[in-house]
Order: structure tokens, then sequence, then C-alpha cells
């Protein structure tokens, strides 16, 4: 059985939750509407200043950073998430246009666990998702 809190209302486990984080209207349509169709809740920042206090209150168990925000680099809200003792286990996945030699190698120096490079490749964008949520 499973504790109240982790019970959805029908009973079964609470579907795991995504954040995404997207500037971009259209991505972020996209993104929503492949997460939840694979069976995944979503919870959704255009704004990187908002990304934190929105991870503390929702738990996600991934999150998705776009790294060109306006507000702030993305780089710099995933190191304030993997500096905060309550957040720095959820991994973040990196969703950019950067194609660059060399970017994906800062990416991951500055403490995404993934790169997911824009335009995306949707069979490659849910099977990341999936295995970063333990369901590959």
């Amino acid at each position: 059985m499973f504790p109240a809190r982790e019970r959805s209302q029908v009973g079964g486990p609470m579907p795991k939750k995504v954040m995404i984080v997207e500037d971009n209207e259209l991505n972020m349509k996209l993104f929503r509407d492949l997460i939840e169709a694979s069976g995944y809740d979503t919870v959704r920042t255009r704004n990187g200043l908002h990304a934190l206090d929105l991870a503390r209150e929702h738990r996600p168990d991934l999150i998705l950073m776009d790294i060109q925000l306006p507000e702030v680099s993305g780089l710099e809200v995933t190191k304030w998430l993997k500096e905060d003792d309550e957040l720095h286990d959820i991994p973040v996945i990196a969703v950019t246009a950067f194609a660059m030699k060399g970017d994906e190698e800062r990416i991951r120096q500055g403490g995404c666990e993934a790169y997911i490079s824009k335009p995306i490749s949707v069979p490659s964008f849910i099977e990341t998702i999936k295995s970063y949520l333990g369901d590959a």
C-alpha cells in the first residue's frame, strides 16, 4: 500500500513529475504534451528566477532546463539547484539550441546530467526523460 501522500485519486502511485523551465511558448507546449502523453505530470515556468521556488514547492523528479533564458542563464539556475541542500539530487537535463563542439562538456560541467539539442528528436527526447525517471 502506498502512503496517502503518494497515492493518486484513483488509488495508484502518483505519477512522476517533470519541471520544465523554458521561455519559448511553442517549445514549452511541445515538451509538456510529450511528457504528459508519456504519463508524467508537469510543472512549468518560463522564468529561470522562479525555478528554484517552484522546485522547492513541487519537488519534481526531473528538471528540463533551457540554457538560454532571458533573465538568467539556465546554467546559473542549475548551479543554484545543485548548491541547494534540498534540491541538489534532482537530475537536470539541459535542452538547448547550442550544438557547438564543446557545448555538451560545458553544460555537463555546469551541473546538468544530460543534454538534449534543439530541434529535438521525439523518440530520443522521450527515451532520455524515461531513463532519468527510472522508466527506460
